[in-house]
């Protein structure tokens, strides 16, 4: 069995600067810049046939390249419960095509649909017991911010394992989208 998710990299300098937000909230478990993805479907675990059919049928997914903007952060959870934060994305209808286009594929393949609302994001830090006030401090001095507009130019299906220090993610395919 091998544990998938189908995501959209970032550029280095982007990553760069979502790596400078990352401190002043104690008890945030901080995500290395390297690991910084948008996450299009989580899979999950499959198997060997499968999996070969899931790389093939992404191969089909035809979709010109686009442009995205991070913008803000904000946090999942309430009150005390507040359990991760994360930077956002300008609306990108291209970017909800995109991720439509691959449900639906998944779909065909007989994987069950994602239920939870797409909310394109980057993680930044998982929470564990942190001050409200600094993850309010957290949000409000980094509420406007802004990358620059970057390409889109090509998915990846990821395989991920879980090591001593966290995730590993490993590309196993990438899908390259049209020009123009």
């Amino acid at each position: 069995m091998i544990r998938l998710f189908i995501a959209l990299d970032l550029p280095a300098e982007v990553t760069a600067e979502l790596g400078d937000l990352c401190a002043g909230v104690p008890g945030a478990k901080w995500l290395r810049p390297e690991t910084f993805h948008l996450t299009l479907r989580f899979i999950g675990a499959v198997d060997g046939r499968l999996y070969g059919d899931i790389v093939d049928a992404l191969g089909h997914i035809s979709q010109a390249g686009f442009a995205l903007r991070l913008a803000g952060v904000g946090q999942f959870g309430q009150g005390r419960q507040v359990e991760v934060l994360w930077a956002g994305f300008e609306p990108c209808p291209d970017l909800n095509r995109l991720r439509q286009k691959i449900e639906n594929t998944l779909q065909r393949l007989g994987l069950e649909p994602e239920r939870r609302k797409f909310h394109p994001h980057v993680t930044l830090a998982r929470l564990r017991r942190a001050p409200l006030d600094r993850v309010a401090g957290f949000l409000a001095s980094h509420g406007l911010y802004r990358s620059v507009a970057f390409p889109i130019q090509a998915f990846v299906l990821y395989s991920s394992y879980l090591g001593s220090s966290g995730a590993i993610h490993q590309i196993e395919a990438a899908y390259p989208l049209r020009v123009g």
